[in-house]
């Protein structure tokens, strides 16, 4: 049996930091993912069997707003990545915050379609008040969270927004990473719970 040893002397140790940091980052998304994968899944068990899923239609133009303006955050935050990358460290942060900005819009129009919601439908309501309110509440944490780490970004150090030579490496990219998925899963929201029953005429 051949051992072959490896040197990892020769890595330098930024290098080996920024890949744990991003890797570290996918793991977590991946877990988080799953969650959703899992509120879905009960979602669409829950109305199998259900004599009337959804109980109520949910209205879509608050709900595709939002879409839109999730789907912008995610382009503006990529152009703060990309100054970020070319030392443009203001320009990046100035992006950064305008993401942050929209974030905050987002959670806004939310708390205006829970109050039109809560009108009629209830999370003690049913099964489908229940399931509906637990991953759309589930999501806003989730958002709010990316809120954080962007807000965390934007109180470091300028050099630390791009290409860092000390902790914590690749910050805004990381950040980024967990923004764009909590778009994404609200893209997904959007489909299942809020388009699909108008498409199949569910009522």
């Amino acid at each position: 049996m051949t051992i072959v040893a490896t040197d990892t002397r020769s890595v330098p140790v930024t290098v080996i930091d920024h890949r744990r940091g991003s890797q570290a980052m996918v793991m977590f998304i991946i877990t988080e993912a799953v969650l959703f994968l899992v509120f879905f899944f009960a979602y669409y068990y829950l109305g199998h069997d259900a004599p009337k899923w959804p109980t109520e239609l949910p209205k879509l133009p608050l709900a595709l707003t939002m879409l839109v303006l999730l789907l912008a955050s995610s382009v503006v935050l990529y152009m703060g990545e990309e100054a970020g990358k070319k030392g443009e460290f203001a320009r990046a942060k100035a992006w950064t915050a305008g993401t942050v900005l929209m974030g905050a819009v987002f959670l806004s129009l939310q708390t205006l379609e829970y109050r039109e919601h809560l009108k009629t439908l209830r999370p003690t309501d049913n099964a489908y008040g229940s399931i509906f309110y637990t991953i759309t509440s589930f999501h806003a944490a989730h958002l709010v969270l990316g809120l954080l780490m962007l807000i965390y970004v934007l109180i470091l150090p300028s050099p630390q927004l791009g290409k860092a030579e000390k902790p914590p490496h690749h910050s805004l990219h990381n950040a980024a990473l967990y923004w764009h998925f909590v778009d994404i899963v609200w893209l997904f929201i959007v489909g299942l719970l809020y388009v699909a029953p108008h498409l199949t005429g569910q009522s």
